[in-house]
């Protein structure tokens, strides 16, 4: 299913246009790499490894905070007070090396999420995702509506070192090797627990979970996520961004715990995500309008952007078969689905046939889990029945091409 195209109104271009000349014209044009150090920052709020700065101002449809100093970070995303509402708009953020005081360029702050249709908890937020930025220490902020923007915008800055946990270090596990841990039939696959690093083995932070999980019936499908943000990520920093994106989550929107059920890192390394048991059927906060009986598998990374490796597919596919496997579900067969709210693309009620591998974007009106992952679902699928007749094409690095 082709998600709904992502344009730009007339006037925000108008707007974009207009924003970057008032930038320029009052001293918020980005600094320069050798300009003096803003004064020291003040959060309005701070929570464990996260830092809170409110985005004041008069101006309905344009908030802005000026380049600044900050405590260190490493992830930063927008939150807004109305967890029903979308920003209606474009956030970008510029943020500063912590190593080499280099600002980066504008970066555009994804809006594919909405916060789950089960969330009911008080002070629970809507936002961006988080974007991964690398240890940073100054931020600028410009976010431009194309009508109102929602009350209540902060700018969350996530630091995953400063939990109070110390950072554990990289499960050493071999990779799955597919041949042995799956075998495939007619009808269905039943497959081997792949290796996954648990939730201890990435740090989390269990007193910031404040409710017991949530259990539906059963997994009758997994929805395929990338989680947006940046590439620019080594495997050995995979457990910091899934800290991070866990404070995020918990802190910054006010949920109980990390969204997805499971994370898998460009390196094929599977993670668990939200608690309550990787062979139970956890409610999740992943595919708003479908998070009851489905699982979310998502990928550390932007594949509108990043290419698909090997490792990668065959952990995706392996947690898949495995947990469809759990109920006796095949891999590539199709489930009817019912929408459990609006959401944009379907209507509470409605009655929708699915892969059981699916994209995030099959569900809801996104462009996760990106243009390269998403055309990756059908060999992904042929993984998770029948993993050693499927050849699994190298990408061929860029520059070598042809």
């Amino acid at each position: 299913m082709t998600p709904k195209p992502l344009r730009r109104t007339a006037r925000a271009a108008t707007v974009a246009a207009l924003t970057t000349v008032v930038l320029t014209t009052t001293g918020l044009a980005a600094p320069a790499a050798t300009s003096a150090p803003a004064p020291a920052p003040t959060a309005d709020a701070t929570g464990k490894g996260l830092r809170s700065i409110v985005l004041g101002g008069t101006d309905p449809s344009y908030r802005a905070l000026a380049a600044r100093r900050t405590a260190p970070f490493s992830m930063i995303g927008l939150t807004w007070a109305d967890p029903r509402a979308e920003l209606g708009g474009t956030a970008q953020v510029r943020t500063r090396d912590h190593l080499t005081g280099v600002w980066s360029g504008w970066q555009t702050l994804d809006l594919d999420v909405r916060t789950p249709e089960t969330a009911r908890e008080a002070g629970a937020r809507a936002g961006t995702q988080p974007l991964w930025t690398g240890p940073a220490d100054g931020v600028q902020v410009r976010v431009t509506g194309e009508r109102k923007l929602p009350q209540g915008l902060r700018v969350e800055l996530v630091d995953p070192t400063a939990t109070g946990a110390a950072t554990p270090a990289r499960t050493a596990t071999r990779a799955l090797v597919p041949s042995e841990a799956r075998t495939a039939t007619a009808a269905t696959t039943t497959a081997a627990q792949p290796a996954i690093t648990p939730r201890s083995g990435w740090g989390a932070d269990e007193s910031l979970v404040l409710n017991p999980p949530t259990y539906t019936a059963q997994t009758k499908a997994v929805f395929v996520h990338h989680t947006a943000g940046s590439n620019d990520y080594t495997c050995d920093q995979s457990a910091a961004v899934i800290r991070g994106i866990f404070l995020y989550h918990v802190q910054g929107q006010g949920w109980n715990d990390i969204g997805y059920q499971f994370l898998v890192d460009k390196c094929g390394t599977v993670f668990e995500g939200r608690k309550g048991g990787i062979d139970k059927p956890v409610l999740g906060a992943q595919t708003y309008g479908f998070n009851t009986d489905t699982t979310g598998i998502a990928v550390l990374g932007n594949y509108n952007d990043a290419v698909s490796t090997p490792p990668l597919l065959d952990a995706i596919a392996g947690v898949a078969a495995w947990k469809l496997g759990l109920y006796g579900y095949d891999p590539a067969s199709t489930v009817n689905l019912v929408a459990a709210a609006d959401n944009g693309l379907y209507k509470k009620g409605q009655v929708v046939a699915m892969q059981r591998i699916s994209g995030h974007r099959d569900g809801f009106p996104t462009e996760c889990p990106g243009a390269n992952l998403y055309a990756d679902l059908p060999l992904i699928r042929q993984l998770a029945v029948s993993p050693t007749s499927v050849p699994v094409p190298v990408p061929v690095p860029a520059g070598q091409a042809g």
